[in-house]
């Protein structure tokens, strides 16, 4: 049964099967919602046939037949979207056919493919979308959907005869990343492309195993791989990507990461990307008047260009992907995506007398050593006068201390240099330099009241989650966002004063509030006893502790996962209490060791006065799925603190 199924789809694939009846069999056959539970669509096989040139251009022809297994599956599939760029790729869908469960078959006239701009926000480059209306479908029907792609995913310069803008950037070379996991089980994946002979590839599959295959065919290479029951990843909170975790197929014809630096480097430089202009040379010599060291220069222009260059990519024609925009361009409209901002501070720098050049990285999943281009953020780099390179980044810092984004750390990334590099990652950056310290001293009141004052600092990334509150906000809501970190805990909490400064102001120094407050009503009060958590253990300010909200109630985890950065959090509160009463303090009293994560915390009982405290350190953003027995307990230790109240008793 299987060789006849992988020969039909061979012959599906190849577009030399033309009778409808053995499909309607694999249809018939295939299984219904019964036999794949919490699943809407069963994707009976999915193909993809690649025809590559001398020059790089690559032909795709895919095909899919995709079983429709509920009322919802039917919804989600009543109309079909297919993107692409036409600055680089051209897309036509040929064929639609529908599978009726009694038995009819209905092909669906091309010629109503609707082509329109796709949806879009903050980066409007011109992406297209091509849409095709299926109409009703019930449980049991079937779509086999045939389409044809030439070109690559990343634009970069428009050129001349038409098929020229569809060449890869790496002329002559091709590359792909494949992933070889699916939201909906699929019987069937298939991966085909064939090469010239004088073009050795490389490949590596990842986070799992396919099946491969290498044929001699009309004086190319043919290479094919296939995987069979697929079912969808069954994905943890807080987990890495599944780029990360899933099993996927990376193709490439480059020969390593220094050739693709190289190339990268060339392609900007040549186009002129961080030439000078009169104007923007005497800019930066107004903004460094009062620059004294290396690191006062690099700090005043790399915010400068954070701060004052909005996000916000259009097409601009010539110079989109890879190519870095000019100088002129970038300070003129002082508008653009990363590769922008980017772009800008590399001029700026170059005009202060530094070295810098261009990097690539990947926000958000792991570059494996296959050269394919698995990129989608752009940042700068310059040497200093210690000999190396420094990362930094206009595009993730504005009103951020940091000159490169901790948010970052444990990333990949690449630096376009003349020389050329090999891929590299960036560091930990330690937890001190993300701190979190609260000091409190409150008073509750016999009646239920409380009230107090608190003095807060943040540095690094958890200064960037506290000032939030102020730069993603009008001058005239500062107040109200402040209080309403407190009307969090409870709805009738009042500031009485506050303070901190002017926050747009971030490179003063770390971030320093200082607030008196008034909270009726915030206890339990009975006769003869009063109920109430401590301000600081109800988790106050939570926006600067992501990790709070990490599902603890996981016992393993199967995948690496992810937080939003390493930190250090010191909690310390006094809370005087009624005179008349004792307390019954929960046993939270815990000290927790570990490589990764470790934690301190608990009350202590002074006269009339009790003590909290809690010192939480969490060495990094990514953490091997074996860490979680590290830190589950930590995080755990202080969510728990929130659940246990403290009994005052008469």
């Amino acid at each position: 049964m299987f060789k006849r199924f992988l020969t039909l789809l061979m012959l599906l694939s190849t577009g030399l099967f033309l009778h409808a009846g053995p499909v309607d069999e694999l249809v018939k056959n295939s299984g219904n919602a019964d036999d794949y539970k919490g699943s809407n669509l069963l994707i009976l096989f999915d193909s993809t046939r690649v025809d590559v040139q001398e020059t790089g251009l690559s032909h795709f022809h895919m095909h899919t037949l995709t079983k429709i297994l509920t009322t919802r599956g039917a919804t989600d599939q009543r109309v079909i979207n297919i993107d692409y760029d036409p600055l680089s790729a051209a897309l036509e869908i040929r064929m639609v056919k529908i599978y009726r469960k009694d038995g009819s078959v209905e092909n669906l006239d091309p010629g109503k493919v609707l082509d329109y701009p796709a949806p879009a926000r903050a980066i409007y480059w011109g992406a297209r979308q091509q849409m095709i209306e299926i109409g009703r479908l019930e449980p049991g029907d079937a779509i086999e959907l045939r389409y044809f792609k030439k070109g690559f995913t990343y634009a970069l310069l428009a050129a001349g005869d038409d098929d020229e803008r569809f060449i890869p950037p790496m002329r002559g070379h091709y590359y792909d990343i494949v992933p070889f996991w699916s939201s909906h089980p699929t019987l069937e994946k298939v991966y085909i492309t064939r090469l010239p002979a004088d073009k050795p590839l490389q490949y590596e599959f990842y986070n799992g195993e396919c099946k491969t295959s290498l044929r001699f065919v009309d004086g190319k290479h043919e290479y094919t791989f296939s995987k069979k029951d697929i079912m969808p990843v069954k994905t943890e909170p807080n987990m890495v990507d599944l780029f990360d975790v899933a099993p996927k197929l990376l193709l490439s014809t480059s020969p390593d990461w220094e050739a693709k630096s190289r190339w990268f480097y060339g392609v900007n430089e040549d186009y002129g990307s961080f030439e000078s202009t009169p104007d923007a040379q005497q800019f930066v010599n107004e903004l460094l008047k009062e620059a004294k060291t290396e690191m006062d220069s690099v700090s005043i222009l790399t915010h400068w260009v954070a701060d004052n260059m909005r996000y916000s990519g259009i097409s601009m024609g010539k110079g989109e992907g890879f190519t870095l925009h000019n100088t002129e361009m970038n300070f003129r409209d002082r508008c653009g995506v990363c590769k922008d901002k980017a772009a800008l501070l590399i001029s700026f720098l170059r005009m202060a007398g530094f070295e810098a050049y261009a990097a690539m990285t990947m926000a958000g999943s792991r570059i494996e050593d296959i050269p394919a281009d698995h990129f989608n953020h752009s940042v700068t780099v310059v040497k200093l006068s210690d000999g190396k390179y420094h990362l930094l980044d206009p595009t993730w810092v504005p009103f951020v201390r940091e000159l490169w984004s901790s948010a970052e750390q444990q990333q990949n990334y690449l630096m376009g240099l003349p020389e050329g590099a090999d891929l590299k990652i960036t560091p930990v950056s330690p937890p001190e330099n993300h701190y979190l310290k609260i000091k409190a001293n409150t008073e509750i009141k016999a009646d239920g009241t409380l009230t107090g004052s608190l003095e807060l600092e943040a540095e690094g990334q958890t200064d960037a989650a506290v000032r939030g509150i102020f730069t993603r906000s009008y001058m005239s809501e500062w107040d109200k966002g402040l209080e309403a970190e407190l009307l969090r805990i409870h709805p009738a909490a009042k500031i009485i004063s506050a303070e901190y400064g002017n926050p747009i102001n971030y490179m003063d120094g770390p971030i320093n509030i200082k607030i008196n407050f008034i909270i009726p009503g915030y206890s339990f009060t009975g006769s003869n006893e009063m109920i109430f958590t401590p301000l600081l253990a109800t988790h106050f300010m939570s926006r600067a502790m992501g990790h709070l909200y990490m599902n603890t109630t996981i016992e393993e985890r199967k995948y690496s996962f992810r937080d939003r950065c390493s930190r250090l959090v010191e909690l310390e509160e006094t809370i005087t209490i009624p005179s008349g009463f004792k307390p019954v303090l929960p046993d939270v009293n815990t000290t927790l060791d570990g490589v990764y994560a470790s934690y301190t915390g608990g009350y202590s009982l002074k006269g009339n006065t009790i003590e909290l405290k809690q010192k939480v350190i969490l060495e990094k953003r990514i953490y091997e799925s074996s860490d979680w027995q590290e830190v589950r307990p930590v995080v755990k230790a202080q969510q728990d603190m929130a659940e246990l109240p403290i009994v005052l008793k008469k």
